[in-house]
């Protein structure tokens, strides 16, 4: 019988990244995600090892170095990971698929001070702006 007791990959998925389960989440967070589970993550969003790197405060040559030893993000980098894939899911519900909420990043916003939106991802207090956006966009407030 084997010993479960230490999970390989945190109990999370793509599809159920919401804050519903906050402990879970924070679980998650806390034990680190795998380099080969943030991949599987980040195939979902055409961000470039360049963005991710930037947004998770590394150098691509650290996200280089995870990959290649299958090393597991810290407990910061983790969080980012998990934060940028809650808004990017919640993104498509709002947009209705990836390619839309990706025209929306990448396409300057008067709301946010003229700047792309995912210019915005390199920070919790961002994100948090852009999921205030999009609540707004869902919500037909666009002023």
């Amino acid at each position: 019988m084997s010993d479960n007791s230490e999970l390989n990959e945190p109990a999370i998925t793509y599809n159920t990244l919401d804050d519903r389960d906050a402990f879970r989440l924070i679980n998650a967070i806390k034990k680190g995600i795998s380099y080969s589970f943030f991949e599987r993550l980040a195939k979902n969003i055409p961000f470039s090892l360049r963005e991710w790197a930037s947004y998770l405060h590394l150098s691509e040559r650290s996200l280089q170095r995870y990959k290649k030893v299958k090393g597991t993000f810290g407990a910061a980098a983790s969080e980012k990971i998990i934060e940028i894939m809650m808004l990017n899911k919640y993104g498509i519900e709002v947009f209705g698929d990836q390619q839309k909420f990706n025209t929306w990043l990448n396409t300057k916003n008067v709301a946010l001070g003229g700047i792309k939106p995912k210019e915005l991802l390199d920070s919790s207090f961002g994100i948090g702006m852009l999921k205030d956006e999009l609540t707004r966009i869902e919500h037909g407030v666009l002023a």
